[in-house]
Parts: C-alpha cells; sequence; structure tokens
C-alpha cells in the first residue's frame, strides 16, 4: 500500500476504483467495503484508492467537538496495509477544504487528480460546501464526467455505523470482548513509559506508568483489564488499571493513569514505546479499606487473569 499525504500529490499508472471516509477503527463492516473495493479494482484493472481526511473534520469544524477516536492515524495506516489498498490518500482537512464547490471538489480532486473511474459510496453521502451535495448530484456528475457510482445499500451503511457506536459505547463500558468483536480484532493503544511514584513496587507489584501519544485516542472506562503489551517487539501478558489509584492517592483524584504489571517481568523499560492491546475487563476500580486489602485484590486479579490467558 502506497500512502500520499494529499490528494495533489497523487499519481497512478492506472485509474482508480474510489472510496472515502473516516473508516474509524478499520472495523468489521469497514473491512467488507475494503474487500469489494479491491475486488472491484483488480476485477478492471484499476487501483484501489481510499480518500481519507486528517484531522477529523468534526475537528476543525467544530469548536470544541470532544470526539475521541477508536484508532490514530497511525493505527489506521497499519490496519489498511494489513488489508491490502493499493494507495491510501490522506488529505488534511482544513476550513478552506470544507468550502469547495461540489464541481471543484469531484472534477479537480477526485477526477482529475484521483483518477476515478468508480466511486464506492454509501447513500447517505454528502459532500461539498455546507455538505448540501447528495447521492444523486454524484450521479449527476458520474455522467458529465464519465465513471460509475456503486452505491452502498442502506442496510450495509446502518451495519457500519451500528458498528462504530457499538464500538464506542462497548469501550466506555469496559465490554472489550464485545468491542473487539465487532473490530475483528482487539482493541490497543500505543504510549512510552514514564517514571511514577514506585506505589506498585511497594506493595509487590511493580508497574509501568504509561503516557498516552494521541490525546485524542479513546480511553475505555476506568478499572483493571486483562492486557497484552508489545515489548521490543515481543508481548508479554499482564494486568493493566485505569484510573485515579483512590486507595492510595487520596489527595490525587483528578489524574488520570495508567498503569501496567507484567508477569514475569522484571527489565527496565523506562522511556520505551509499547503497545497495550485489551483482551479482557475485569473489574471497576474500588477505594479499599487498606492497602493490605488491595494487595489481597490484586492477586486475585492477577489470578483471575492468568486464567483468561490460559483459555484465550
Amino acid at each position: 500500500m502506497e500512502i500520499i499525504q494529499g490528494v495533489y500529490e497523487f499519481k497512478s499508472d492506472k485509474p482508480t476504483v474510489l472510496t472515502i471516509g473516516t473508516f474509524d477503527g478499520v472495523h468489521i463492516g469497514h473491512q467488507q467495503i475494503l474487500k469489494h473495493l479491491i475486488e472491484t479494482a483488480k476485477a478492471n484493472d484499476l487501483r484501489s484508492c481510499l480518500l481519507t481526511f486528517y484531522p477529523h473534520p468534526r475537528m476543525v469544524l467544530q469548536k470544541d467537538s470532544g470526539i475521541k477516536m477508536i484508532q490514530s492515524i497511525e493505527e489506521k495506516i497499519e490496519k489498511l496495509r494489513e488489508i491490502g489498498l493499493d494507495y491510501l490518500v490522506i488529505h488534511p482537512f482544513s476550513k478552506e477544504f470544507s468550502r469547495l464547490t461540489a464541481q471543484t471538489y469531484i472534477e479537480d480532486i477526485l477526477v482529475k487528480k484521483l483518477q476515478t473511474k468508480k466511486i464506492i459510496i454509501g447513500y447517505d453521502h454528502r459532500f461539498g460546501k455546507n455538505r448540501a451535495a447528495d447521492i444523486n448530484d454524484l450521479r449527476a456528475y458520474a455522467k458529465e464526467f464519465d465513471f460509475e457510482v456503486i452505491e452502498i445499500s442502506a442496510q450495509a451503511i446502518e451495519e457500519i455505523t451500528v458498528s462504530s457506536t457499538k464500538i464506542r459505547t462497548a469501550l466506555i463500558d469496559g465490554q472489550i470482548e464485545e468491542a473487539n468483536r465487532f473490530l475483528g480484532y482487539d482493541f490497543h493503544f500505543s504510549g512510552t513509559v514514564v517514571k511514577g511514584k514506585a506505589l506498585g513496587k511497594q506493595i509487590g507489584f511493580p508497574t509501568a506508568n504509561l503516557k498516552l501519544e494521541n490525546p485524542f485516542k479513546l480511553i475505555p472506562k476506568n478499572g483493571v483489564y486483562a492486557v497484552r503489551v508489545l515489548v521490543d517487539e515481543q508481548w508479554h501478558e499482564g494486568m493493566m488499571n485505569i484510573g485515579v489509584n483512590p486507595t492510595i492517592l487520596e489527595s490525587d483524584l483528578s489524574k488520570l493513569k495508567i498503569e501496567i504489571h507484567l508477569f514475569n517481568f522484571n527489565r527496565d523499560i523506562y522511556g520505551k514505546q509499547v503497545r497495550v492491546s485489551l483482551s479482557k475487563f475485569i473489574r471497576d476500580e474500588h477505594k479499599f479499606e487498606s492497602v493490605e486489602a488491595l494487595k489481597h485484590q490484586i492477586i486475585t486479579d492477577q489470578q483471575q487473569i492468568q486464567s483468561h490467558f490460559e483459555t484465550h
């Protein structure tokens, strides 16, 4: 897959079959559309192309949108590379770009620059200034500029929308296994291991404190999770707590912390970038009566997580 930063940098030896969208999560619904895109391209001796935008249009057009993404742009690129597209075009979204008229967008961007011969698009797709044009306008332009519109059915779009909504809801509710089913892979995020207060080490469970790389990444609800962590290209099983450590840090309950304890692991990994893949939600974060009570609960958590990994 070739990654092109901006439509004006695009060059291809053949015309394209194009689809357009955010494709956040690249979940099982998205994967079906992209499979159809690739099959159509191969059957017609064309190139498969996805046009997506960064940053997300809502971040640009809606002040304080508060949107959180299932994937970072780097994670999206990695997943799309696995699927086998010919081209991924990431166009910088701006207010100026949003003001392009529908005809300019079709003629200059899709036809002249992206060499589009077929567009696979949802029935509810809107485009152009103020998102005023719809699929009927697209079909009219298709006759004028000699390309074909292949409509994604209302049912398929509904399934994709439901999948995206369910994934976000599941993550917010800690329903990791359900989110993973809709994604078709385990939800994950990456970050850098930073120094903490070493409180975990004091009770026999040293933790790696994670500073996330992307402020717009959706983080699941507070609690304890079974996780696999990629360190130096090797996977390790462990447990993670997302929360504020209410038992120990009573005076610092405003700062969210992500702490990971790896099983049978004693290396210094400060400063390293790691990937955390979430497998199962274990329990909510609680304030315990004592540090000793917390320690007993952590032992129980570890046993439950190890048992989970033995069967998964």
